[in-house]
């Protein structure tokens, strides 16, 4: 309580990604569409899986809440990217930076969870395909998505509790274009040593553990891959190769930003960018183009669209 009542800093000021404004508008045009078709991509799986009853299946419904987190995660820095990139000084109160940083947490922990997840759910259906039905049934996937959230929200609470408690008295000065723990506990009127090997370590365990979890289950899976057909290594590899695709592009910036000490590298914001913007374009993107099931079901969708509006007029 008493760090808190030292508290002076009432707004955080972003240094930003350039101080050229030629390339500030090129990239807010650029980041703002990237957002537009992150938000149609997204949604247009979450409603293509929920109004086709063939994808009613536990690895549709774990791509839908991955749709959503997407949606979600990239909402959370974006918009706020944006406005920063269009006005001439870059702010944000010290409350709204402790919201920014708390649901980024949630939401970045809650996919690396549900990527595990899915990860479990291939390598159980491939690995053993008869059992499948009665050990990924509808009870477990939302148990398995509950657990995921709960996970998160305690991850997200450790790192804001951990962040909150520091006294913020004097510089008020981030460099970056969105809160988040590292380089706003740089700004604490303390020694943050103890408090960033805490984070890392938090932040560390998870993201290896859930990684070394995720290459070992797709390391059995193709394993198993000798014991099927023909048509059947396509079709999993099909799968998986989509799945390989997000892990490395999402775990990766993840990995390289919350692994390692209190240090920073002039890459920084460049893997941040690319880890808050783009990465939640790449799921729609993958699993779309990649998919024939979901790219018929959008399809279909689409024509029965096209029917009932003329059927209308």
């Amino acid at each position: 309580m008493d760090a808190l009542n030292q508290t002076r800093v009432t707004e955080f000021v972003f240094l930003g990604l350039t101080e050229n404004w030629v390339l500030e508008i090129l990239l807010s045009v650029a980041f703002f569409v990237t957002y537009v078709l992150t938000l149609l991509g997204n949604s247009l799986i979450i409603v293509t899986i929920v109004f086709t009853l063939r994808l009613h299946t536990p690895m549709y419904f774990f791509l839908s809440n991955l749709s959503f987190i997407d949606i979600c995660h990239s909402s959370v820095t974006v918009p706020k990217m944006l406005e920063g990139l269009l006005l001439e000084r870059k702010t944000i109160s010290f409350d709204n930076c402790i919201a920014q940083l708390f649901f980024l947490h949630l939401f970045a922990c809650a996919e690396i969870f549900l990527l595990t997840v899915m990860a479990y759910d291939r390598c159980v259906a491939i690995c053993a395909p008869l059992h499948y039905p009665n050990v990924m049934n509808i009870r477990v996937c939302v148990q398995l998505v509950f657990a995921l959230w709960l996970g998160g929200t305690v991850h997200s609470l450790v790192q804001t509790f951990l962040t909150i408690h520091l006294p913020y008295c004097g510089p008020n000065i981030i460099d970056s274009y969105f809160c988040d723990v590292p380089p706003v506990i740089k700004l604490a009127c303390t020694d943050t040593y103890l408090t960033g090997m805490l984070i890392v370590s938090n932040s560390g365990t998870i993201s290896l553990t859930c990684f070394l979890v995720l290459v070992t289950s797709y390391t059995v899976i193709l394993v198993s891959l000798r014991r099927q057909s023909a048509e059947g290594r396509r079709k999993a590899l099909s799968t998986c190769s989509a799945h390989f695709m997000v892990l490395a592009f999402f775990f990766g910036p993840c990995i390289f930003l919350y692994t390692r000490p209190d240090t920073s590298f002039s890459m920084d914001k460049v893997v941040s960018v690319f880890y808050t913007v783009v990465t939640p374009l790449l799921n729609p993107l993958i699993y779309t183009l990649r998919n024939e099931e979901v790219k018929s079901a959008t399809k279909h969708l689409r024509q029965k669209q096209i029917f009932f509006m003329k059927s209308g007029t």
